[in-house]
């Protein structure tokens, strides 16, 4: 964190430090009609149905400062509650932002962490509308809500997977976990170094996996371009293995997924032997990829085929066949939720 010309909080108050955040904010979403200034957001929901979604960031339980830069923070921040939207196949519209904050903050860095909140809202054509600030004792904790429209027949939920779908995936999975396992190594290696510099060389996409994700806005665009509804889908945010059983269990099916299509990047496979772990496992359970993974009809596989960026891992199967993984050498095996487990 930047420690030059710093202004302590209380030197502005709480709405005095919300009007400097919020200053020069302009809205480019119709639906918006009041955004920050009055008691309530007013939204105008017209005849689409509003999806809404919340993150709670906690620090020392979801990042730690020590390697993540507070813009980087923000935009982080926001893109997951948008990634959520897109996951039900919905467009997000509008966020608000509440922080609790410890006095160790100033104003300007504050400032750094809305101005990639303020980033990511206008990459993904979003409105910041409101939100809340109060006086934390735990470090630095983020709220963010966000509001999102889809027509009445384009949401897509987790239960409508039904046997014989294909199971598919977009981009690579692992490579934000094995960011977070690169960024932690270098954090012990610093300790007691003066002027430590980390060791990111080559490893580059690792690191911006886990510090700067993005959701998938042009694989929700792709789908709809070339006329497919996915029957179910969610975004990978805990790890694979877990968001695979909880569209099994809400559409009450089974799975089965192949260990050799399962996307991996390379510099995620040079990562996991670097650190002695398993690549698959990595990949199933890592979790913060953030990548979409949806179930299609099988009339649909010659449409995901040609597009680029998605891949094809499985099929959904009978319920009572359970979910399994199945390894190369033709075995199967359990799939269980071992990703990210936020009351553990």
């Amino acid at each position: 964190m930047n420690e030059e010309k710093q202004t302590e909080i209380s030197e502005l108050g709480e709405f005095g430090l919300i009007d400097r955040l919020t200053e020069g904010i302009t809205h480019v979403n119709p639906q918006t009609v009041k955004g920050v200034g009055d008691d309530a957001a007013v939204i105008d929901a017209q005849n689409e149905e509003v999806l809404v979604t919340t993150d709670l960031l906690l620090e020392g339980i979801h990042f730690d400062l020590t390697y993540v830069p507070l813009q980087h923070l923000g935009y982080k921040s926001a893109v997951v509650n948008f990634s959520d939207v897109y996951a039900m196949n919905g467009t997000p519209r509008q966020i608000t932002v509440s922080l609790g904050i410890s006095k160790r903050f100033t104003v300007e860095h504050m400032e750094m962490l809305y101005a990639g909140i303020r980033h990511a809202c206008q990459v993904y054509g979003v409105d910041l509308v409101g939100g809340d600030t109060t006086s934390s004792r735990q470090g630095l904790v983020i709220s963010i809500t966000c509001i999102g429209t889809a027509p009445k027949d384009k949401i897509v939920y987790r239960d409508g997977a039904k046997d014989t779908d294909l199971i598919c995936v977009s981009g690579d999975l692992g490579a934000a976990y094995m960011g977070l396992q690169l960024l932690e190594r270098e954090k012990a290696a610093s300790v007691g170094v003066k002027d430590f510099q980390p060791k990111f060389e080559g490893k580059e996409y690792l690191v911006e996996r886990q510090l700067k994700p993005e959701a998938r806005k042009d694989i929700v665009k792709m789908l709809a371009d070339n006329g497919i509804k996915p029957t179910s889908m969610m975004d990978v945010s805990d790890g694979l293995s877990s968001e695979l059983l909880h569209i099994c269990k809400a559409s009450h099916t089974g799975c089965r997924v192949y260990e050799d299509r399962i996307p991996i990047d390379y510099q995620t496979a040079i990562m996991a032997e670097e650190l002695g772990m398993n690549l698959v496992t990595a990949a199933m359970n890592g979790g913060e990829d953030y990548e979409l993974l949806f179930t299609v009809p099988l009339t649909d596989h010659e449409k995901i085929e040609k597009m680029e960026g998605v891949k094809v891992i499985g099929y959904i199967t009978k319920e009572d066949l359970g979910c399994a993984l199945m390894t190369r050498d033709g075995n199967e095996i359990p799939i269980k939720a071992q990703g990210f487990n936020h009351m553990a």
